[in-house]
This record gives structure tokens, C-alpha cells and sequence, in this order.
């Protein structure tokens, strides 16, 4: 438990309280419920210890937000408080999708899985099942569950979010990019590499039509696709993907500079705006692996090497870490 971060005492759920034939349950494990929290008292748990995750999780932030949410009696779509209602739960969906995508580019993989949860939840309780619009939250889901190496579970929630593209093929590149990297990257976990490769080829193709060849999200599908082709001894093809991308890496990272030598009289470093902690931290790691591979590299080529140091430094120089951009 964070410190300063107090969790809210709990009260025990009195059975002849529930309505007739209702029954609570869990709000993460969906098994039977025994505490409900004190504080909005439309939440639910099995035990402590879930209702401390949960509260360090996401309800924290939406405790109030869900009591008029969960309090309300069923609305036909033509009464007058139903607009407002489903705004509210569309509020509640977007903050759930935010703090678990905040949490997951950190790699706080478990405590993103009660937001992600929530977050799918209130988008089948707005959209309805297998629709479309869920697949964002599939997404989330699935990668809080990738980094906690729950695979079949990854498989199975990825599946549901096939389906639903498929059903809706007209959902947008940026959909389908998503959807495709998640897939590559279970499938290069769980050592289907060809398989990966697809996917990731998928990936690339249509982060290419949304963000352009040369786009940082594009780049980090191909060094996705270096990185199987590093598994499969291709050495040559990763020498390529890397080199094409320390240059895509090292134009993006120099227009950002000159911007910043532009606006030296606004204090906050300029990529801390044009880029999120998660992206940030993504790219750093990017860069990492590709200047390790290539010191290692028995056709270690200085020019390459050079480049990769010198984004790096840049990065870290708009980043705000002088001390680690002088030091490379």
C-alpha cells in the first residue's frame, strides 16, 4: 500500500438487507461478497485484500462517481434523466481507461487490472456486448494480463476483441493497429513466431494509413517485428529495421529540438508535452535495445552506434535529464 494513501474502512454485508434474489458479489473476482465499502456503499468485495486493490486500483477515484450509477432504477431511453445518466457512465468508462493506461505504461500491471475491469464493465453497460467500442477496454485488460503472464486468459480476451472488429470492419486503422500488435505480441510470447511476424506486418500497415511511415507509433511496430526476427538468428533484418529506425527515431527527435530551441523561454521540457511518461519510457527502452544489439554486433558499425547515442541523448535532453544526456 502506497503511503498517504488511506483505504477506506469496510462494513459487512447484512444478507437480509438485499433485496429478495439479489446477491452481491465481488467487485474484482466476481465471487461472493462479505464487505461492501463504508464510503459509497454500492461496492462490494470478497475480502481486505481485494478491497485494498481495488481502492489503490481505480475506486479511489470513482467511489462517488458510481453512486448515482449504481443507485438508479433502469430508464427507458425516452426519460427525461437518461441522457445524463449514460453520461455519467461514459465519464466513469473514460476515467477507468485513463488510469489503467497511466498504470500499465508505468508496468504497474496489477494494480491496472480493477480500471481496466471497470472499464470493460461500463463500456458492455453503455454499448452492449460484442460490440466494437469494447475493444479498447479488451485491450487494456489483455495487457495488464500479458504482463502478469496470464497467456490463456490474454488469448481469450483478445479473441472477443477479433470478433468484435471483425463484425465492424469499418472501425478505423488506429482500431485494427491496436488489435494487431496485441495479438503479435501474445503470439511472440507464446513462441508462435510466424504467426507474430503477420500481425506485426498488420501492425506496421495500418499505423502506417493512421500515423504515417515514418511515425513513432509505426516505429515501435517495426522494432516489435526486429525483435522476433532477432529470436529467429535473422540478423540481417534486424540490422535493416533498426537502422531505418535509429533514422526515423533521429529526424523525429531533431524537429523536436529545434522546436525547443524555439520556445526556450517556456520551462517545461517540450517532449514532456508532445509525448506521455509511457511513450517516453517506451522510446527509451527502444533505443536501449537497439545500442545494445548493435555494440554487440559482430559487424558493429560506429555510424549506427552513434546515432542511436545521440537520440538518446536527445532524448533524455528534452526529456529534462541533462545529467544523463551529457553522460552519453
Amino acid at each position: 500500500m502506497q503511503a498517504g494513501r488511506e483505504v477506506p474502512t469496510t462494513s459487512k454485508c447484512v444478507p437480509l438487507s438485499l433485496p429478495k434474489g439479489s446477491e452481491r458479489l465481488c467487485e474484482l473476482c466476481q465471487g461472493k461478497a462479505h464487505l461492501q465499502c463504508r464510503k459509497c456503499r454500492v461496492t462490494f468485495y470478497c475480502g481486505a485484500e481485494h478491497q485494498q486493490a481495488d481502492w489503490l486500483g481505480i475506486h479511489e477515484r470513482i467511489c462517488e462517481l458510481l453512486v448515482p450509477i449504481r443507485t438508479s432504477t433502469p430508464l427507458h431511453p425516452k426519460h427525461a434523466d437518461y441522457v445524463e445518466l449514460q453520461l455519467k457512465k461514459v465519464e466513469l468508462a473514460e476515467i477507468c481507461r485513463s488510469v489503467a493506461q497511466s498504470k500499465l505504461s508505468e508496468r504497474k500491471h496489477l494494480e491496472a487490472l480493477p480500471a481496466a475491469q471497470c472499464c470493460l464493465r461500463c463500456s458492455v453497460d453503455i454499448y452492449g456486448p460484442s460490440t466494437v467500442q469494447l475493444v479498447p477496454a479488451y485491450l487494456l485488460l489483455a495487457e495488464a494480463n500479458m504482463g502478469l503472464g496470464n497467456l490463456a486468459l490474454v488469448g481469450e480476451l483478445l479473441c472477443q476483441a477479433e470478433w468484435a472488429v471483425l463484425k465492424s470492419p469499418d472501425c478505423g486503422h488506429s482500431v485494427h493497429q491496436q488489435l494487431h500488435r496485441s495479438l503479435g505480441r501474445l503470439h511472440a510470447a507464446t513462441g508462435n513466431l510466424e504467426e507474430a511476424l503477420v500481425n506485426f506486418g498488420n501492425d506496421i500497415y495500418f499505423s502506417s494509413k493512421e500515423h504515417g511511415l515514418d511515425s513513432p507509433v509505426t516505429c515501435a511496430g517495426y522494432f516489435l517485428m526486429a525483435d522476433v526476427f532477432a529470436k529467429q538468428g535473422k540478423l540481417p533484418i534486424v540490422r535493416s529495421l533498426y537502422s531505418q529506425m535509429a533514422h526515423t527515431w533521429h529526424s523525429h527527435l531533431t524537429q523536436l529540438l529545434k522546436a525547443h530551441g524555439q520556445n526556450v523561454h517556456y520551462p517545461n521540457p517540450l517532449l514532456k508535452a508532445s509525448h506521455d511518461k509511457g511513450q517516453r519510457l517506451e522510446m527509451d527502452e527502444m533505443l536501449r535495445t537497439m545500442l545494445a544489439f548493435q555494440q554487440n554486433d559482430p559487424r558493429n558499425d560506429p555510424t549506427q552506434v552513434a546515432l542511436v547515442s545521440h537520440c538518446l541523448a536527445m532524448l533524455w535532453f528534452l526529456g529534462g535529464d541533462l545529467e544523463k544526456a551529457e553522460s552519453e
